[in-house]
């Protein structure tokens, strides 16, 4: 008979709409023909079209591998599964330039709309409707696709919460709440719409540069088939694939305060680009991260915040007109549609974000005490932070052994740092350093990047958006 979840698709959507901490659905997506989107499934639908993959080291250094240090090749998933299997046929092709010992693929934030949009009907095999969410399915979600080692460097997503359906093999998460934000030395380089990343490798610390990092607290999960993770708005994320091959589908569901994310993205987006775009070309920063296509202009800009405080306005005006007279409920707008990350990739500028009422009261205190967790909601908790979740110890570096990549954007304006670049052309790469440059030197200059990260600090950007939301009300 038909599989009977033990959720309705109401209750499940409260439990998203309401919990505030991250945790596991079980036995929820049985029935999706998506459970068998493993990558040989997924390489024969494909046909041999080719996809982007990224590429990085297994070696765990002191600072994140950002996308701007990475490797890309563009192949087949059947290429990249013999390369991840060790098979032969990779001794030549585009990863044989890459040895599976040292190296990690990852096909991440690929959009099912676009890489399937010759078969629209694959879109049907994700039924988030399970999850209250009715008419959202494969074409409004994303798909990713790693080998062993695969991650994602540690950051927060500035718009919605965020449904993850683990497909094939496992993924290690680890989550921190938003309350930890300062802790984990947030960044805007390298830039991306809507992505806030840490300046720290939760992998391997350096608490001797990011000492405040012990008072984080790790919410730690392992992810396998068949389970969904709900990461709730604003957490913090840190994920590594953990088997040989990974698959995982993703939906964000955009919330009634993203409209004020919008306009603080739209701050930030206005004053990373004049500043960065202000610097000599030549001292090769690559500040933008390749989902970003270009850095924009001052004009495009402007008239991309104009459009988000008006989003906002309208937003809130619908709000007010919309409240009743009882002051226990109200109405929260959520959306349809998922413009995460780099929205042009999916041509979703802000006029054309379609915004869906949908009524979703907001849950008292008592209310949250009653979350059904069990067997099928499973709660992710807070772990111990001495000891790193990966088995190795946190980094207490003096500052004179310190591997840097082209992820670690800080330091003297009159000395150039050493940067290794990981190269398209096989395993070389390229050295710089300034033969004037000595690691005992004291820093005795700021960076634009130094003054960037104060200036785009999200409890700064947060103040500028309050005072330029007052001005448009007066």
């Amino acid at each position: 008979g038909e599989d009977v979840k033990p959720f309705t698709p109401e209750k499940t959507k409260e439990i998203v709409m309401s919990l505030q901490q991250p945790a596991v659905f079980c036995n929820m997506v049985g029935d999706w023909p998506a459970l068998h989107w493993n990558v040989k499934y997924l390489s024969a639908v494909l046909e041999g079209r080719t996809v982007q993959f990224r590429l990085g080291l297994k070696t765990v250094g002191l600072v994140p591998q950002f996308e701007t240090s990475c490797s890309y090749v563009e192949a087949t998933l059947e290429e990249f599964l013999a390369w991840s299997c060790g098979q032969p046929s990779c001794l030549s092709g585009p990863f044989s330039c890459y040895d599976y010992s040292k190296y990690w693929a990852y096909a991440d934030y690929k959009y099912i709309a676009r890489i399937f949009e010759d078969k629209p009907e694959i879109f049907q095999d994700v039924r988030w409707s399970d999850f209250g969410f009715p008419g959202r399915s494969g074409k409004e979600s994303t798909l990713w696709i790693g080998s062993e080692g695969a991650n994602t460097p540690c950051h927060l997503d500035s718009y919605g919460c965020n449904l993850v359906l683990q497909v094939q093999g496992r993924k290690r998460w680890h989550l921190f709440p938003p309350g930890d934000t300062s802790f984990l030395y947030p960044t805007r380089i390298p830039y991306e719409e809507s992505s806030i990343f840490s300046k720290v490798n939760i992998a391997n610390p350096d608490l001797k540069r990011f000492p405040e990092f012990r008072n984080s607290t790790a919410h730690v999960v392992t992810l396998s088939p068949g389970q969904v993770l709900l990461v709730p708005r604003h957490w913090w994320h840190y994920v590594e694939s953990i088997d040989p091959v990974t698959v995982s589908i993703n939906s964000w569901i955009e919330l009634d305060a993203d409209h004020e994310a919008r306009v603080e993205e739209a701050i930030t987006r206005m004053l990373v680009c004049a500043i960065k775009s202000a610097e000599n070309p030549s001292d090769g920063d690559l500040w933008l991260n390749p989902t970003e296509v270009e850095a924009t202009s001052h004009e495009v800009n402007l008239q991309y915040l104009n459009e988000a405080v008006s989003a906002y306005l309208r937003c809130q005006e619908t709000s007010v007109s919309g409240q009743t007279h009882s002051s226990s409920t109200g109405a929260e707008q959520r959306t349809n549609t998922s413009c995460k990350r780099n929205r042009r990739e999916v041509g979703c500028e802000p006029e054309s974000c379609t915004l869906l009422t949908q009524d979703c009261s907001t849950p008292k205190a008592e209310e949250l005490q009653k979350i059904p967790f069990g067997p099928h909601l499973i709660q992710v908790l807070p772990q111990s932070h001495k000891t790193n979740v990966m088995g190795a110890v946190a980094v207490e570096s003096d500052g004179r052994d310190r591997h840097e990549n082209e992820g670690e954007h800080f330091g003297n304006l009159h000395c150039k740092r050493k940067r290794l670049l990981m190269s398209n052309d096989c395993e070389t790469a390229a050295h710089q350093m300034d033969s004037e440059c000595s690691p005992c030197t004291p820093q005795t200059a700021l960076s634009t990047n130094d003054l960037l990260d104060c200036l785009v600090n999200p409890r700064v950007i947060s103040l500028v958006a309050q005072l330029l939301l007052e001005r448009t009300r007066v």
